[in-house]
């Protein structure tokens, strides 16, 4: 089968045809593949390699170790986009009988940087919730919202999608529906439950006054659920209002919410089970701005840490 079919460039343009005819891939998507494969091209006629039957898996591990470093070396997140290319292109080669062995499989993409999530201090976070100033129904709703999204660390989709029924005053507790209709049960923190009693009887019946009835917890100014985008608003809102010079995404008060309980003390585990989360490992992220926190105290408290 060597050398039959298997010219680099023939299968490239097979490969982009398949993707562009078969897979009706997204424009994007095969102008990236088509800027990774033509790198892959140049690198495999740098080796003097014309035959993809000949490429050894050292070779694609070449490739990869050849985008991150010269005069312009690409992101880690840019040459793993590039080794999926060139992935899908062997596969596509194998399962057309082009070459006999799929020689990028095993090839591992470099490793991605750990993006820490961004969390407020404690006073940040005091200072946000006082961004939300008046007793007009908005700014009630608002502050409802942000101590509810601090409290229990909900996802702002699970914070808009609480229902009245969903809230247990009295057990201090709310049922959160989460991704793939998954639900749980979180406790919420007296300061929260205040924010939304103050929100229930000042707000809350002259906002559902101008709607057709709706059991969500939080409404909008016709009167109808909050919807996400409302809700970042009003994070935006909160944030100008207290000042706050730092970036404030959707997910603030859920990172702040995670990474306050582990420097507290709480078990990861128990923090997984009140986000949410499927794997430990993706709570585990927040250990590590945990122990950026601790590393930083030890550096300025004890006595001989920078000796």
């Amino acid at each position: 089968m060597r050398g039959v079919g298997a010219r680099p460039e023939n299968v490239v343009e097979a490969f982009l045809h398949h993707l562009t005819v078969e897979r009706g891939s997204a424009a994007n998507t095969l102008r990236s593949y088509a800027t990774d494969l033509r790198r892959y091209l140049e690198h495999l006629k740098k080796a003097g390699i014309d035959d993809l039957a000949a490429v050894r898996e050292a070779d694609v591990t070449g490739f990869v170790a050849a985008l991150r470093s010269g005069a312009a070396p690409l992101a880690a997140s840019s040459a793993a986009r590039a080794l999926a290319a060139v992935r899908g292109l062997h596969r596509f080669a194998v399962r057309d009988g082009l070459v006999a062995d799929d020689v990028a499989r095993e090839v591992t993409p470099p490793a991605l940087p750990v993006r820490l999530p961004k969390a407020l201090s404690v006073d940040q976070v005091d200072q946000l919730l006082a961004g939300c100033i008046g007793d007009d129904p908005g700014p009630l709703r608002d502050r409802a919202l942000l101590e509810l999204l601090y409290s229990t660390g909900a996802r702002i989709s699970e914070a808009v999608g609480i229902d009245l029924d969903d809230l247990d005053v009295d057990g201090r507790t709310v049922l959160l529906h989460g991704k793939g209709g998954k639900q749980r049960i979180v406790p919420v923190g007296r300061p929260a439950l205040a924010a939304v009693e103050a929100y229930g009887v000042r707000a809350r019946p002259e906002l559902a006054g101008r709607g057709r009835g709706t059991p969500a917890l939080l409404l909008n100014a016709r009167g109808d659920r909050l919807s996400r985008q409302s809700a970042w608003h009003a994070l935006q809102r909160a944030a100008e209002g207290a000042g706050l010079a730092t970036e404030v995404s959707p997910h603030t008060l859920r990172h702040c919410f995670a990474t306050h309980l582990l420097a507290g003390g709480a078990d990861v585990r128990v923090v997984q089970e009140l986000l949410g989360h499927a794997s430990v490992t993706t709570t585990q992220v927040y250990t590590h701005v945990t122990v950026d926190t601790l590393r930083e105290v030890y550096a300025t408290s004890h006595p001989r840490a920078l000796g």
